[in-house]
C-alpha cells in the first residue's frame, strides 16, 4: 500500500506523533516530509511483536528467510522501566546527529545510522509499530524506500 490518501497519513493512537517528529527533523535538513503508511506499521509491528516473543532482544530483520526486511529501512528502539512516547524514540535516533560529520556525510566518532535514516532524502514513507515484555519496550520503524546505502549521502 502506498501512502497518499488522508486517511492513509495517519497513525493510530498508540504511534500519535511519529510521522510529526521524523518530519520535524526532516525539515531541519530541507528533506521532504514523510507520510504514514499502514503496510510498513503493520510489518514493523510484526517485528516487534517477535522480539517480544523472543524476549525483547534488540535486532534488525535478517535480510532472508521468513523475517526478510531488505525490502526497506529499520530503526529499533528499547527501553526499560520507561512508558516512550513517539517524539522521545525519533529524538532518541535523532540525537545520533552528533556524530555526524555533515561535510563527509559519514559518522564520526560513533554510531549515526539511525539519524541518517531517520532524515533520508528519498524515504517517502513510514510505519512503526512496539512491543512490550513486562517492564521493557521496543520500538521498531520501517521506512520506504530504504536509506542507509554505503557511499551515500543522506542529504
Amino acid at each position: 500500500m502506498v501512502a497518499g490518501t488522508k486517511e492513509e497519513s495517519q497513525e493510530p493512537l498508540g504511534m500519535s506523533g511519529m510521522v510529526k517528529r521524523h518530519n520535524y527533523w526532516r525539515a531541519k535538513v530541507k528533506v521532504p516530509a514523510v507520510t504514514w503508511s499502514e503496510s510498513l506499521a503493520t510489518t514493523a509491528q510484526e517485528w516487534a511483536e517477535e522480539l517480544a516473543r523472543r524476549g525483547c532482544k534488540m535486532e534488525h530483520r535478517p535480510n532472508q528467510g521468513k523475517w526478510d526486511g531488505s525490502a526497506f529501512g529499520e530503526n529499533i528502539y528499547w527501553s526499560s522501566g520507561l512508558q516512550n512516547s513517539a517524539e522521545h524514540v525519533v529524538d532518541s535516533w535523532a540525537s545520533e546527529i552528533d556524530f555526524f560529520n555533515k561535510k563527509t556525510g559519514k559518522c564520526k566518532g560513533g554510531v549515526c545510522g539511525h539519524y541518517t535514516q531517520v532524515v533520508w532524502r528519498t524515504t517517502k514513507e513510514i510505519g512503526c509499530g512496539m512491543a512490550k515484555c513486562g517492564n521493557q519496550e521496543i520500538w521498531v520503524c520501517n521506512y520506504n524506500p530504504p536509506g542507509n546505502y554505503i557511499g551515500k549521502r543522506p542529504y
